[in-house]
């Protein structure tokens, strides 16, 4: 791992997910919001669990625990609205935690070339070693178009 240039702190939100902390740069996210309702409708996005109401948006809500600790989370105390880049857009995602957040200024330390796509970075923090979530290869892009020779198929409700 290698440090980055110059001794720059930078800031940085610390997420609990169970028993492991986590962090996003604090300039991607937006606020953090008590659990609401989350509305769920067909799709093929298995990333996407579905959608909450924010600020008149609607942001899709990403369990990415699964993907970080092996297990998907039962309990959530909060919504950590952050934002994703697109190439050229940027999206809200709402992403579950199961404890308090906390702002910290830290450096962070570059990732290898054998760390994980999700990771862009790490930080020392209280005796801690701290993955900095890279949330672009963490959270699901916008789907492909679909192609107009497959029109859709009209979606069946069934109980």
């Amino acid at each position: 791992m290698t440090l980055i240039t110059g001794t720059e702190l930078q800031s940085f939100v610390l997420l609990r997910l169970s028993d492991r902390r986590f962090a996003v740069a604090a300039n991607q996210i937006a606020e953090l919001v008590p659990p609401s309702r989350v509305f769920r409708f067909p799709h093929h996005t298995s990333e996407v669990e579905g959608v909450i109401l924010r600020r008149g948006r609607i942001v899709p809500v990403c369990d990415v625990a699964e993907k970080l600790i092996g297990k998907g989370l039962k309990s959530r105390r909060f919504y950590l609205i952050a934002q994703r880049c697109y190439g050229a857009q940027t999206e809200w995602v709402a992403l579950p935690v199961t404890g308090d957040c906390e702002l910290i200024n830290a450096e962070m330390t570059l990732p290898s070339d054998t760390d994980a796509p999700h990771v862009s970075g790490w930080l020392s923090h209280a005796g801690d070693v701290i993955e900095v979530l890279n949330l672009a290869a963490l959270t699901p892009g916008p789907g492909q178009p679909v192609s107009v020779a497959s029109p859709l198929q009209p979606l069946e409700a069934r109980p």
